[in-house]
């Protein structure tokens, strides 16, 4: 319930919902003003038509996630992005009015174009001043324009300015700056509107024969799948988890994500435009043929177009996004029909946003993959889920074809780089996934001797409740994989070292298909002395050289010939390990295992010191349990308890352990492998924070924060 103020009337009211999970209907005072079955895309309703003006008002929105499945992976439920009242004059850019397209650039001068739409709602003509300004990432105004224009009551006039930006500053991966459009309506002093949107300055193009160029320049795509959880958070779309999540995956080496199987929040996307990684936006997971019994295939023919339309207007200013994704795995694919559902979903981009590629991603099981040439056809590129063996015959069949592999197995990783780095005409490559997440449990996982093998589809594995397949696990800490994978594409990592645990003495590990062989940052085995252990060494130098206690135990090459990697069988004896990147004969670089004594002490490290007072912000604090001389002990799994006092409260507690059942919401948590998660969030007073956690047996760690209220800025948005 909330009073609308008087200072409302006459003015158009609207709110605007991210997020809701899912079948949303919105009642006002009782009258239903919308409904929106899709959970995954945004929305806006009119409060005005049934606000009633200086009394008290109450709002409902009803969510109906009761019939399932719906879907394949966690997606959480009710609203779980923000949502933000709007109030302006009747005379408004519309929601999604303003589009801004990078024209024409050269190193000396840009064209933007600027188009605005503009909605008038009152019973009478309105002539209007259209003022936009073009802010450089420096904070210059840089181009700026006036135009006037009549509006007729009830109707909606689309303005299209050109602007010239002197001495453009270019939006890329490495270099992600941003630009801002300050859009202001007037009529005559005083100001309707205005709307600030963030946009950046590049080009975008691709070819078979030069593969994908931005702003000029070979790129090619190092990426990686997620689904839009947040781990110990669920699906909560808090900005600094979302900007986390970006930061994390740019700290492995990702240059590129495909947002599976839906669009993300504006958050995420945010964050890829600030911190500079490239996004396939995707639109839905299936067509008409569901994979769950209550999933999108219910609303397809209704909805489709319209949640389409959805994700491009409200994305299509991004930088980061490169490319449109239709759908996933369509199980239909075989039917004609197909071919003509395609066509329906591109022209609805085309119609919006033609400036980028749209795919989707495609796959089979069976040995009819030349039948999906004219479905493929329809597309600007051509998605391929675990099919990148067939992209050179395929260039042969069809050399036309612009191919992308939207999917493969982590452990495809040195065969997918080398297709990528060969043929211009595959664009890069989106391992499945970037990151463990909620759902889909036990995908990637491995089996021990006394446990039932199998694959995630083919039972229920209790107490199993999420993928274990990500290069990166729940808490944000990179696995082995990551650092190969990120050697592969980036000469930034160029050495790294971990050892691959032995296989028990009642039989061996097994592996399911996305999974990897358990591979340890250690070197911590007791009970293991004097067996061989086999030691992994990632390189992008010549060769490397390991040490075991200052003992030379071995030197071998690491070139492409050696897919960059090198196995030395080690006995087991506690010390210090050492491996040596080497260059014709000399040492160059050094990485270093150490064997860790008893875990004694609790290491509290947040990312970073001070939350806005807002009640949105967050804080993660990753708990690791260390010996007396800081080496994380890989086995320490002490349970701890967790205290926070002051302004903020404990929101989430989590580890990386996917078969761990105790709650996420609590004050106590088991660590594994030696580390866990612990996520403050602030509230709305500003003040100091203090986090106790005691771990079992060793020393109680505190950290002191604080919360502050500068660039706090009012408004009303939902909170978790």
């Amino acid at each position: 319930m909330f009073k609308a103020p008087a200072s409302w009337a006459g003015r158009h009211i609207q709110l605007y919902f991210e997020g809701v999970y899912m079948n949303a209907e919105v009642f006002l005072n009782g009258r239903s003003i919308g409904v929106h079955p899709y959970g995954y895309t945004s929305f806006v309703l009119d409060l005005t038509p049934s606000l009633n003006i200086g009394e008290t008002n109450t709002l409902v929105v009803k969510v109906d996630n009761s019939q399932q499945k719906n879907s394949r992976w966690y997606s959480g439920s009710g609203i779980y992005r923000p949502v933000w009242l709007r109030v302006t004059d009747p005379v408004h850019l519309t929601h999604w009015g303003l589009a801004l397209t990078t024209k024409r650039l050269t190193s000396r001068e840009a064209t933007v174009e600027v188009e605005a739409s503009l909605d008038n709602r009152s019973n009478k003509s309105r002539h209007v001043n259209v003022i936009i300004n073009l802010i450089n990432p420096n904070g210059r105004n840089v181009a700026s324009k006036q135009v006037t224009v009549d509006v007729p009551a009830g109707d909606t006039v689309v303005v299209n300015e050109q602007l010239l930006v002197s001495k453009p500053i270019l939006w890329s991966p490495d270099a992600p700056h941003v630009y801002e459009a300050d859009v202001t309506i007037t009529e005559g002093k005083k100001t309707l509107d205005r709307r600030r949107e963030t946009f950046g300055l590049r080009t975008l193009s691709y070819s078979v024969s030069n593969g994908l160029l931005l702003n000029g320049q070979s790129i090619r795509l190092n990426g990686g799948c997620v689904h839009h959880d947040n781990g110990c958070l669920g699906a909560a779309a808090y900005d600094k988890a979302e900007e986390r999540k970006v930061i994390l995956l740019k700290s492995a080496g990702f240059n590129a994500v495909r947002t599976s199987h839906n669009p993300p929040s504006e958050a995420f996307l945010d964050a890829c435009d600030k911190h500079g990684l490239l996004v396939m936006d995707e639109a839905f997971d299936g067509w008409r043929t569901a994979k769950t019994p209550h999933d999108y295939a219910l609303l397809f023919d209704e909805w489709a177009v319209k949640d389409v339309a959805s994700m491009v207007l409200r994305d299509r200013n991004h930088p980061s996004v490169f490319c449109w994704s239709i759908g996933n795995e369509i199980i239909e694919r075989k039917d004609p029909q197909a071919v003509h559902t395609a066509r329906l979903l591109k022209e609805a981009v085309k119609a919006i946003d033609p400036t980028r590629p749209v795919t989707s991603a495609m796959t089979t099981w069976d040995s009819e993959w030349e039948r999906y040439d004219t479905l493929f056809a329809v597309h600007d590129i051509g998605g391929y889920n675990y099919q990148l063996h067939r992209a050179t015959d395929d260039h042969k069949r069809v050399p036309d074809r612009l191919i992308i592999q939207t999917e493969s197995y982590p452990n495809d990783a040195f065969a997918n780089w080398s297709l990528v780095n060969e043929y211009p005409y595959i664009l890069g490559d989106f391992v499945w996934t970037a990151m463990d997440y909620l759902g889909e449990s036990g995908i990637g996982r491995y089996y021990y001797p006394n446990e039932k093998p199998g694959e995630h589809w083919e039972g229920n594995f209790y107490p199993w409740h999420g993928a274990y397949c990500g290069d990166i696990d729940l808490i944000g800490w990179r696995k082995p994989i990551s650092h190969y994978r990120s050697l592969l594409y980036h000469s930034t990592e160029r050495l790294y070292m971990a050892v691959r645990e032995p296989n028990p003495s009642n039989g061996p590990i097994k592996l399911t298909s996305w999974a990897v062989w358990p591979t340890w940052e250690s070197w911590t085995w007791p009970g293991m002395e004097s067996q061989p252990l086999e030691v992994e060494v990632y390189s992008r130098h010549q060769a490397v050289r390991l040490y075991l206690n200052d003992q030379l135990m071995g030197e071998h090459p690491t070139t492409q010939n050696e897919a960059f990697k090198a196995t030395f069988m080690v006995p087991y004896q506690p010390g210090r390990l050492k491996a040596v990147g080497v260059e014709k004969g000399r040492e160059i670089e050094t990485v270093f295992l150490q064997t860790a004594g008893e875990p004694t002490t609790v290491r509290l490290t947040a990312d970073h010191q001070s939350l806005k007072a807002d009640g949105q912000d967050l804080v993660f604090v990753e708990v690791a349990l260390t010996d007396d001389k800081g080496v994380i002990h890989p086995t320490a799994d002490q349970r701890l308890s967790i205290s926070v006092e002051g302004e903020a409260t404990l929101l989430a507690v989590g580890n990386a352990n996917l078969t761990d059942s105790d709650a996420y919401v609590g004050n106590t948590r088991k660590a594994w492998k030696g580390r866990a998660l612990v996520v403050i969030r602030s509230s709305r007073t500003a003040g100091l924070i203090r986090l106790t956690v005691q771990g079992d047996g060793m020393k109680t760690a505190v950290l002191n924060l604080k919360s502050t209220s500068k660039g706090v800025k009012p408004g009303w948005q939902s909170a978790w």
